[in-house]
């Protein structure tokens, strides 16, 4: 079995918990990768995050930035969230039974050959001859620049017909992961995990439609115009510049994320956002 362990960058606390998961799996036969940061950091080989795809179980320590950081990387990998005390919407995992939780992951592979997991929509941003990455919380669309004097005019589709149009700083669409992130600092709805679905969020627009929750499997398509540039950016990390007009397409993406290990207490982390 190969594991992949990919702890919070410039975090002591996170780098001395994958030094003692590395020495426990260890112990136990199994292979284990430490992505290249905190490789440096416990001075040890370290493989980029990026092929963690080729393990057979990844864990994140750390918060949920850190586990967007490693799904990026894992593919159909499954995944186990260590929280190190923040929100933890996808790390149910605490501290203090961390070791225990991987080494139950580890067993039952060995028992099945297999892990089992839940899986977690991502979408992706497309347009003329590009895809960008897979998102797990959201893809926005915006002007180059926001407020006054910025933003973009949009016209919004879902599945071909006009939801809304006029002029915004840009649009959001997330999932219900995301719908606790970016999406709720721009008023969105909260969306539980057990709901399948997309929000549709305009952002600060001149006038238009409330927030939207659609099927998961819809296509929502962005037009865009009157601005000299825009931004498509997925999940706050890989971003992409495009000249209106014209148009972004928003939709399912081929390849979900795996969840292994307990499931987090939705409502319990509610009450940790400020």
């Amino acid at each position: 079995m190969k594991v992949g362990i990919l702890a919070q960058r410039g975090n002591s606390r996170a780098a001395y918990l994958a030094d003692e998961l590395r020495g426990r799996l260890r112990e136990s036969g199994v292979e284990v990768r430490v992505d290249t940061e905190t490789a440096a950091t416990l001075d040890v080989s370290g493989t980029p995050a990026e092929e963690f795809d080729a393990t057979d179980l990844v864990v994140s320590i750390g918060g949920d930035g850190t586990f967007l950081y490693a799904a990026r990387g894992a593919g159909r990998t499954p995944i186990l969230g260590v929280n190190l005390g923040e929100v933890g919407f996808l790390n149910a995992v605490g501290p203090e039974n961390a070791v225990d939780a991987v080494m139950d992951e580890v067993a039952a592979f060995g028992e099945d050959g297999d892990i089992v997991a839940r899986e977690v929509p991502r979408i992706a941003a497309s347009g003329d001859g590009w895809t960008e990455d897979p998102a797990m919380n959201e893809v926005t669309v915006t002007g180059a620049r926001r407020g006054h004097g910025g933003g973009v005019g949009v016209e919004v589709r879902v599945d071909g017909s006009l939801y809304t149009g006029g002029h915004a700083d840009g649009v959001l669409v997330a999932t219900p992961t995301g719908s606790t992130a970016y999406n709720l600092s721009e008023d969105g709805p909260l969306v539980h995990p057990s709901v399948n679905g997309l929000v549709v969020n305009e952002m600060v627009p001149d006038s238009g439609m409330p927030p939207l929750v659609v099927a998961p499997d819809v296509e929502v398509t962005i037009t865009l115009t009157d601005a000299e540039r825009a931004v498509v950016v997925s999940d706050g990390r890989t971003r992409r510049e495009v000249e209106p007009p014209t148009e972004v397409t928003v939709a399912a993406a081929d390849e979900p994320v795996r969840l292994a290990g307990p499931t987090s207490d939705f409502f319990e982390a509610l009450g940790k956002l400020d």
